[in-house]
C-alpha cells in the first residue's frame, strides 16, 4: 500500500487501491502510485480555452457565439454580445463576468470566443 494516497488531480485524501492503481472517489482519476506525475500534465488541465481553442486569461474580452437563455429573464444574451474584463474560476461555468443589461453571471468558455 502506498504511503501517499492523495489524488494528484483534486487532492482528495480518500483514494483507494484497485488492481495496482490508485482511484480517487471524488473525481474518479486513476493513477499509478509508482510513477511520478509530470508537471506539464498539471499545467494543461488548468488552462481555460474558448470555443476556438485560444487560451483565456483574467481580464480578457470575449464575444458570445450563441444566444444563451438566462433563467428569470425574458430575453437571452444575444450572439455577438461583447463581455469585458472576465474572471476565470473553477467548475463547469468557468467564467465570471458582468454583462450590461443582465448583471453578474457565470458563463461556460465553450460559448465564447476571444475578442
Amino acid at each position: 500500500m502506498p504511503t501517499d494516497t492523495t489524488c494528484p488531480k483534486c487532492h482528495c485524501e480518500y483514494a483507494y487501491p484497485n488492481d495496482g492503481l490508485m482511484v480517487c472517489p471524488e473525481c474518479f482519476h486513476e493513477w499509478n502510485p509508482d510513477e511520478q506525475p509530470t508537471p506539464d500534465a498539471a499545467d494543461i488541465s488548468d488552462k481555460v480555452l474558448d470555443a476556438n481553442g485560444n487560451e483565456l486569461q483574467n481580464g480578457d474580452t470575449v464575444i458570445v457565439i450563441k444566444d444563451l437563455p438566462v433563467k428569470g429573464s425574458p430575453k437571452p444574451v444575444k450572439i455577438g454580445t461583447k463581455v469585458k474584463n472576465i474572471r476565470l474560476t473553477d467548475g463547469d461555468h468557468n467564467i465570471d463576468c458582468k454583462i450590461e443589461g443582465f448583471g453578474a453571471m457565470a458563463l461556460k468558455s465553450i460559448f465564447v470566443r476571444k475578442a
